[in-house]
């Protein structure tokens, strides 16, 4: 008994070790994640009515001296930290900020970006639900798929269907096989959430499609809580399944 214990102390101080070494940026407001080579997992938290403080994820994926943001902040300052942080230590200029749907995680820090003169980018769905809601409006609208260029390598960004919202996207980097797939996809053990502006009959067949397309992603970044891989769909699509 006293063995068993004594391995899963080991067990847990090498996990929280692994994740500390990760962590490469560790602030009150913002952390940042390296996953793969090129790319990693912003933190940012955003205090809510019904979840209380509630940690949110986003991408940054950095090649030949550029780099794309997925999904800002929740306030203007805490992307100024986050924009600062990538041109300083990444030496990256940023070339644009991906807003995967129209909710205050994915683009309340989005005036700090146009301040700057980053380009913006997003479904129509996401710039008419941003107008419509008297929200910071993204610049640059597609209708199902856009490519962008970082460095000599692209991201590929799509609209697959409706799910936690009627606009939610996802975007793929294709070098590294990285899916980061926003608010539409929950961490394993995850509940529902937010379902406020939810189409919970679509959202199984939606997350579907995009294992179709994007199966052979080797890590998978939620909206919120903890990236990982194809496990994520699946739980997303049984977590949802009518």
């Amino acid at each position: 008994m006293k063995t068993t214990s004594l391995l899963l102390l080991v067990f847990i101080a090498l996990s929280c070790k692994t994740q500390k070494e990760r962590l490469i940026y560790n602030s009150e407001a913002i952390k940042i994640e390296k996953l793969t080579p090129s790319t990693y997992r912003h933190i940012s938290f955003l205090q809510t009515n019904d979840f209380g403080k509630v940690s949110c994820n986003g991408m940054i994926v950095a090649n030949g001296g550029e780099a794309l943001i997925f999904d800002t902040p929740s306030n203007d300052d805490d992307s100024r930290t986050l924009i600062d942080w990538v041109e300083s230590n990444l030496k990256s200029k940023v070339v644009g900020i991906i807003v995967t749907h129209f909710h205050k995680d994915c683009l309340g820090g989005l005036n700090e970006f146009h301040r700057r003169n980053i380009p913006s980018y997003a479904s129509m769905r996401t710039i008419i639900l941003a107008k419509t809601n008297q929200l910071t409006v993204p610049e640059n609208g597609f209708e199902d798929m856009l490519e962008l260029k970082v460095g000599d390598q692209k991201v590929v960004n799509a609209y697959v269907g409706e799910g936690h919202t009627s606009d939610n996207i996802v975007s793929y980097f294709p070098k590294e096989k990285v899916l980061f797939g926003g608010c539409l996809i929950k961490e394993v053990g995850a509940t529902k959430g937010f379902l406020g502006d939810a189409n919970v009959e679509e959202w199984s067949s939606t997350v579907t499609k995009v294992k179709s397309k994007y199966g052979m992603a080797r890590v998978i970044i939620p909206g919120h809580g903890k990236p990982g891989d194809v496990a994520l769909l699946d739980y997303t699509i049984g977590l949802f399944q009518q």
